[in-house]
C-alpha cells in the first residue's frame, strides 16, 4: 500500500485567467471577504480593463487556494482581496502570495505599499505583521458617489474609546429556509446546554467573541452571569464538530412575545468553513418554533465584518441603527491585550 506524503504540494501562483472567475469569487465568499455594496464581477471587470492592477491566484493540484488582488494609482501600490482557503492555511501560503503581490509592484518601480484592516480584525493584523507591515498614524475616509446609503464606519480614537455602529435587525414572519443541509467532511452536532456552567459559558463567550471585542458578558460577576445563563427562558445551543466546541446560539425568551438572538457565533479556528450560515439558519427556525411575533438581532462594526450581510441574507431586515462610544475593553482589563 503507498503511503501518503506529508510533504505540503506546491504552491504555483499565475495571472489571473477568464475561466477563473467560479473559483476565484467562491474562495472570495467561503473567505467571507464579499460585501453587499461591492459588487466582485464589477471589481474583475474594472481590473480587466487597466494595466495599472491585476489578480493573482495561487493554484494548489489544480485547485486555486489563494489570490490577491494588486494595483498601483501611480504613487504608491494597493492590496485587496488577499484570500486563502482555509485548507491552505497555516503552510505558508498567505506570504507567498503577498511576496508575489509585492514583487509585482517592486517589478513596476512601487516602493510602497497600502492595505486597509478593520480596527477590530485583530488576526489580520497580526499576520500582516509579521510580513512587516506597521500601522500608519492616518485616518482613511470614504464617500459613495453613487448616492447609496454608507455602512457604518469604525472609528480609531486616541483616548481609550472605541467607536461602533449597532445595527438592529428583525424578522417577523418564519423565513422560507430550504432544507438545512451540513456541511461536507465533518460529523456535527447541536446540544442545548442544560444548563451550561459559568465556566464552559465562559469558555463559549470569550473564544468566539474574543476577536470580536465581545465584553458585556466579561463584566458580570458569576452570580450575575449565572442567573442569566440558569434562566430556562434562555436556551444555550452549542454546536459541535468532530466533537470539539464549533460556536453556539444564544436564544432569549424572557420578553414575550419577541425572542432575541442574543449571542451568535463560531470559535475562530471553525470561521471559513461553512458553519455560520448552518448554525444561524437552525437557530433561526427554532426560534420560529416558539412562534413568537418578532425574532430580533443586533451587530456592531466590530463584529466578523460579514455578520451584518449574513443577517440579511437568513432573512433579517434592518430597522435602526445608533452610534456608540465604548470603552476599549482591552485597556480597561476585560480583554487580555
Amino acid at each position: 500500500m503507498a503511503r501518503k506524503s506529508n510533504k505540503a504540494a506546491k504552491l504555483d501562483i499565475r495571472p489571473y485567467r477568464q475561466g477563473d472567475r467560479d473559483a476565484v469569487v467562491a474562495l472570495w465568499e467561503a473567505c467571507e471577504l464579499t460585501r453587499p455594496w461591492n459588487d466582485p464581477d464589477q471589481d474583475i471587470a474594472l481590473l480587466s480593463e487597466t494595466s495599472s492592477a491585476e489578480i493573482l491566484v495561487g493554484v494548489v493540484r489544480k485547485k486555486i487556494a489563494a489570490t490577491v488582488m494588486v494595483g498601483h494609482d501611480g504613487h504608491r501600490g494597493w492590496i485587496y482581496y488577499l484570500a486563502v482557503d482555509p485548507a491552505s492555511r497555516a503552510r505558508g501560503t498567505g506570504a507567498a502570495i503577498m511576496r508575489a503581490a509585492e514583487a509585482w509592484l517592486a517589478e513596476r518601480g512601487l516602493g510602497k505599499v497600502m492595505l486597509m484592516v478593520r480596527p477590530g480584525n485583530l488576526a489580520v493584523k497580526r499576520f500582516y505583521a509579521s510580513l512587516g507591515y506597521q500601522a500608519d498614524p492616518c485616518h482613511l475616509m470614504r464617500r459613495w458617489l453613487d448616492g447609496r446609503e454608507a455602512p457604518g464606519i469604525e472609528t480609531d480614537r486616541d483616548d481609550g474609546k472605541l467607536e461602533t455602529t449597532v445595527t438592529y435587525l428583525e424578522m417577523t414572519e418564519r423565513p422560507p429556509h430550504p432544507h438545512l443541509v451540513p456541511p461536507l467532511g465533518m460529523k456535527l452536532a447541536l446540544l442545548r446546554a442544560r444548563p451550561p456552567t459559568v465556566g464552559f459559558y465562559r469558555f463559549l463567550y470569550n473564544t468566539v467573541g474574543g476577536p470580536w471585542l465581545w465584553y458585556e458578558r466579561r463584566a458580570l460577576d458569576d452570580e450575575a452571569l449565572g442567573r442569566i445563563i440558569t434562566d430556562d427562558r434562555v436556551e444555550i445551543y452549542v454546536l459541535y464538530a468532530n466533537g470539539v466546541p464549533a460556536g453556539y446560539a444564544e436564544l432569549d425568551r424572557r420578553d414575550p412575545p419577541d425572542i432575541e438572538l442574543a449571542y451568535f457565533g463560531l470559535i475562530p479556528d471553525f470561521i471559513g468553513k461553512g458553519l455560520g450560515r448552518y448554525l444561524l439558519t437552525w437557530a433561526i427556525d427554532t426560534a420560529w418554533s416558539y412562534e413568537p411575533e418578532r425574532l430580533w438581532v443586533n451587530t456592531n462594526s466590530l463584529d466578523h465584518s460579514t455578520a451584518l450581510a449574513l443577517y440579511q441574507r437568513c432573512g433579517f431586515r434592518p430597522y435602526r441603527q445608533e452610534h456608540r462610544v465604548i470603552d476599549d475593553p482591552r485597556l480597561i482589563g476585560l480583554i487580555p491585550v
